[in-house]
């Protein structure tokens, strides 16, 4: 993980979320997991257009970089989303958790987690939290069961279906 450089990502890196974004749907397509994301491309879909927009002026963006290409991109805050029940302390919740399948093995997801850790201990945060899709195989909860979080609470937009996790950072 020293290869990988962790630097502010702002709204320049609309263009590379992009990319993040339509490698996954099309990764997800192929492994069976439409209904996370759908199947078109989110650089054709205006609306998911503009969504990035936002994410790429929020500042909390992060870009992991490996060898001077962008691998992945963490966004957190100490909002957590809407659709997520609040807790009844100060969080950092993890808003965006993305990667390149370029870099599959190269633990860029990790080194992303490690940094929102570290940011709620500077910050003073105990509790860090994270949802994900809960539908399909179950790898991604369990991706983030493998990283130290431990499932929560499930919520519903619409059809669906989120868990959320958390870790204590102490």
């Amino acid at each position: 993980m020293d290869n990988i450089v962790i630097r502010s990502g702002d709204s320049g890196d609309v263009d590379i979320l992009l990319g993040f974004f339509d490698e996954a749907v099309e990764w997800l397509v192929a492994r069976g997991s439409s209904k996370q994301w759908g199947t078109e491309p989110w650089s054709g879909v205006p609306k998911r257009v503009e969504r990035v927009k936002g994410m790429a002026a929020d500042p909390g963006l992060r870009v992991a970089v490996v060898d001077g290409e962008a691998a992945g991109a963490l966004i957190v805050s100490e909002e957590h989303d809407p659709h997520v029940p609040p807790v009844d302390e100060r969080e950092l919740y993890v808003r965006l958790l993305i990667t390149s399948r370029r870099f599959t093995g190269q633990r860029v997801g990790a080194r992303l987690i490690e940094y929102a850790l570290d940011e709620a201990r500077r910050r003073g945060i105990d509790l860090v939290r994270v949802d994900c899709w809960a539908g399909g195989d179950g790898d991604l909860q369990r991706y983030y069961e493998s990283q130290g979080f431990e499932p929560t609470v499930q919520f519903r937009v619409e059809e669906w279906v989120g868990q959320v996790l958390e870790q204590r950072v102490g």
